[in-house]
């Protein structure tokens, strides 16, 4: 059995990720995390390996400093770095790890491997994979071996959640607890004009916003050409895409082809997406494949109406007409046809907006996820436990009860 700490130790969780560059949807649940675990008497710390030098680095540390957690930087040469199993081995023993909470396929491995060396519990978080390469496969083959090793096994969609049951993980050690995000970081009041102007458009047009990795499966080629449909039909439309990746050039390319230069902007990496947020009245994912996806949960805090394909985690957000439009996934046709209901009934998209946010203040708070994941760590360690119990009079716990 793993060594636990000493009863008058905080018990002391450790995520581990993989990242290059800016990072995305999971290092934002990651960050979050030490301040509401913190509530609940576990200490904790973000470690990601990452490429020497990584410039974007910095942009991950400055994001960990707002959020108030601890980052601690591993650099990582490539699958034979023998010093970053090392690296991870001392961090374990200095910080005496009670909890290694993996994030990708390779540090689920490294908690395998580290165990061996420093005992403690081993809990991972399925984020899902989106895009696919040659290595995919590979990646596939490791998480699954891995998973059936580990004690808990956290999905963050349904999807993920079944997908996980056909790969043979021990029904016991899966929990399925959605994405969140805070709520109070989103300011819900409409966009005034200087936000919108940061961009170039005005109160003449609807602004539609889209934020994500510049690669096949988040299918902006397919928005690109809903929204060149709908100025060519004489809507005042302008389009907004947050990201980076190697679609890049080719995205801009179709830009220019359709001669939508005045319409749609690929504005690049964003350091706070809430300045795309406020700047919108519509969000919309166009994404092929998806878990449930933390962009689609921002934009309903900010009361933002949102367009979306339905893709896995969404059934789980989004009811069509209800908080959201869901259209098809991999249509242009749909795409173009959901978002000109909102052009043409602008009462139905604030009325949409509006019970967006409810949605995600009811079921999605990061808070009440948090409690669900200091669950998991309880059922694992009997320090845990007894210091959660310490401060159970303060942080009342309360039932995440999911649509």
């Amino acid at each position: 059995m793993p060594t636990e700490t000493n009863n008058n130790e905080r018990p002391f969780v450790l995520h581990t990720r993989v990242v290059t560059g800016t990072g995305g949807g999971p290092e934002k649940t990651i960050l979050n995390s030490p301040r509401f675990l913190a509530k609940h008497g576990v200490d904790s710390a973000c470690l990601f390996m990452k490429p020497p030098a990584d410039p974007g680095f910095a942009s991950l540390q400055a994001k960990a400093a707002a959020s108030g957690a601890e980052i601690i930087g591993v650099d990582d040469k490539g699958p034979f770095d023998r010093q970053v199993v090392k690296d991870c081995i001392r961090i374990c023993k200095e910080r005496n790890v009670a909890i290694w909470h993996a994030h990708d396929y390779k540090s689920n491995a490294l908690g395998l491997l580290i165990k061996r060396f420093h005992p403690m519990h081993l809990v991972t978080t399925a984020h899902g994979w989106v895009r696919f390469t040659s290595r995919t496969p590979l990646y596939y083959w490791i998480d699954r071996f891995c998973m059936k090793r580990y004690d808990r096994v956290i999905c963050v969609s349904q999807d993920l959640y079944e997908a996980c049951q056909k790969s043979r993980v021990r029904e016991q050690s899966l929990r399925l607890i959605d994405n969140a995000i805070v709520i109070d970081d989103y300011n819900p009041a409409p966009p005034t004009k200087s936000e919108r102007w940061r961009f170039g458009f005005d109160d003449q047009h609807l602004v539609l916003g889209a934020v994500g990795r510049l690669s096949e499966e988040k299918g902006f080629d397919h928005l690109i050409n809903a929204v060149y449909r709908l100025v060519r039909s004489g809507h005042q439309i302008g389009l907004l895409i947050a990201g980076e990746g190697h679609l890049k050039e080719a995205l801009q390319k179709q830009i220019d082809t359709l001669e939508l230069q005045n319409h749609v902007q690929l504005v690049g990496y964003l350091k706070d997406p809430r300045e795309l947020y406020r700047a919108i009245d519509v969000f919309v994912l166009s994404s092929l494949r998806e878990g449930l996806p933390n962009v689609v949960l921002e934009a309903m805090a900010s009361q933002r109406a949102v367009v979306t394909t339905n893709v896995n985690g969404i059934p789980r957000l989004v009811t069509d007409g209800v908080n959201g439009v869901v259209v098809d996934t991999d249509s242009v046709d749909a795409l173009h046809n959901g978002i000109q209901q909102l052009l043409e009934n602008p009462a139905h998209c604030q009325s949409l907006a509006a019970a967006g946010r409810s949605t995600v203040e009811q079921h999605f708070s990061f808070e009440k996820r948090m409690e669900k994941i200091v669950d998991v760590y309880r059922s694992q360690s009997t320090t845990l436990a007894q210091n959660i119990s310490a401060v159970a009079t303060a942080v009342p716990k309360c039932e995440l009860v999911l649509g």
